[in-house]
């Protein structure tokens, strides 16, 4: 029966999460009720996934790549899963690009309503300028430094750190390959094992998502900024909304195109990992449900999926590259800027590489524009004016983030004849 299938169980989880909200801000006590009762067993849930995001990285990825046999096939999907992940993150930014030049929301933000949103959310813009400034002030190489750890255990204890562990992981993997298969097996066979009940937290995690995103959106609901700004930004939401819906159709294409799956199928395959990723805005807790999506429902081979997904869930993110080009164009126009050719076209460049250092949890996406804004002269105090909406949004930007990695998966695994028929669904 439709309602036993897991995307509809989350989708009546965020839907009475919603309405149970609404009812319960029409009383005076309702806010802190859901505050103190019902948003911690959201924010447990969102805990549950994190806890378990980088064993699964670790296992999967060693296996991953332990079982590609020789470095010439790992060489080989890198270059294959990097080049595509540059390319749609370029098609990302220059669809946004694209959509607030055309619709121009920035224009219809009032010098009131500009001078409002400015005072009302100095606070937060102006503790994430601080953030990005530390960031901007390390050196050319810094990224390239903190890619190697010093401490694996350090690194694995903060899900912010995702990239150090998937390099020890893959050189992990790397060494396996190059010693002897009998001395490599046992190590294997751990990892396998190993992988197999990671594997299994997940399933069970995951029968308590309608109950983690009812709890999610009703908090969200209940701590949401007053209408009245939601309004005056409407226009600049509905323009993110537009460029990300756009992307969706790019990854149709895609997916039609090159892994010949139909848009229906790819979708309803995916959409339990979409509709993680909108209640939790984290690409790093969706991770373990993108994996079970693109290898069961999709039918991607465990070693392309293991090897191309936690990679994605670090570096690829197409929706917050989109979102950051409308947000510098859209805050430029509110500020009466007109932006050159060669300002949008750093815009393009700087948003894709600031993509690739935002870390995989809520808001990074945030810290990272501030590095955009600063590169094409726009005002970072203009961070204020798109705090109001940026929690719905990074839901949604979230959400393109995870398609586009199942996306990359499908079609790197096409690519490599490693696809084979997926599991039916109850």
């Amino acid at each position: 029966m439709w309602y036993k299938k897991l995307h509809w169980q989350i989708v009546l989880g965020m839907v009475l999460g919603v309405v149970f909200a609404l009812v319960m801000v029409q009383f005076s006590w309702g806010p802190e009720f859901v505050s103190d009762w019902i948003k911690p067993f959201g924010t447990i849930f969102i805990n549950a996934l994190k806890l378990i995001a980088v064993p699964l990285i670790l296992a999967s990825l060693i296996k991953g790549v332990s079982d590609l046999k020789d470095l010439s096939s790992l060489s080989k999907m890198g270059g294959k899963t990097i080049a595509l992940y540059l390319i749609t993150t370029t098609i990302a930014v220059t669809i946004g690009l694209v959509v607030v030049n055309t619709l121009k929301p920035g224009a219809s933000i009032s010098e009131e309503t500009r001078n409002e949103l400015l005072e009302s959310y100095k606070g937060e813009a102006d503790a994430r300028i601080s953030d990005a400034r530390r960031q901007m002030e390390t050196g050319p190489l810094q990224a390239l430094e903190d890619l190697v750890p010093d401490n694996i255990f350090a690194a694995a204890s903060n899900n912010r750190n995702m990239l150090q562990v998937i390099f020890f992981a893959i050189i992990f993997g790397i060494g396996l390959i190059m010693i002897p298969e009998a001395k490599a097996k046992p190590v294997k066979d751990f990892f396998d094992s190993f992988n197999d009940v990671i594997l299994k937290l997940i399933d069970l995690i995951m029968k308590t998502a309608p109950y983690g995103v009812f709890a999610l959106l009703a908090a969200l609901i209940v701590e949401a900024p007053t209408a009245d700004l939601f309004v005056a930004l409407g226009f600049y939401a509905l323009c993110v909304v537009i460029g990300l819906a756009l992307m969706v159709v790019i990854y149709v294409l895609i997916a039609s195109v090159y892994a010949k799956k139909s848009p229906a199928f790819f979708l309803n395959a995916i959409s339990p990992a979409q509709l993680l990723a909108f209640s939790t805005s984290s690409s790093a807790a969706t991770l373990p449900v993108t994996m079970e999506r693109v290898e069961d429902h999709l039918g991607v081979d465990e070693e392309v999926s293991s090897f191309v997904l936690p990679i994605g869930a670090t570096i690829n993110m197409d929706g917050t590259s989109l979102y950051q080009a409308v947000a510098a164009v859209f805050i430029a126009q509110a500020f009466g800027m007109d932006l050159t050719l060669g300002a949008q076209l750093g815009i393009i460049l700087t948003a894709t590489l600031a993509s690739i250092g935002s870390a995989a949890v809520p808001g990074a996406g945030m810290v990272m524009l501030v590095i955009v804004l600063a590169q094409a002269g726009i005002p970072e105090a203009g961070l204020a004016l798109i705090f109001a909406v940026d929690r719905p949004l990074d839901m949604c930007r979230t959400t393109i983030n995870v398609t586009g990695d199942a996306t990359v998966a499908l079609t790197v695994a096409a690519s490599e004849g490693k696809l084979h028929d997926p599991v039916a669904e109850d």
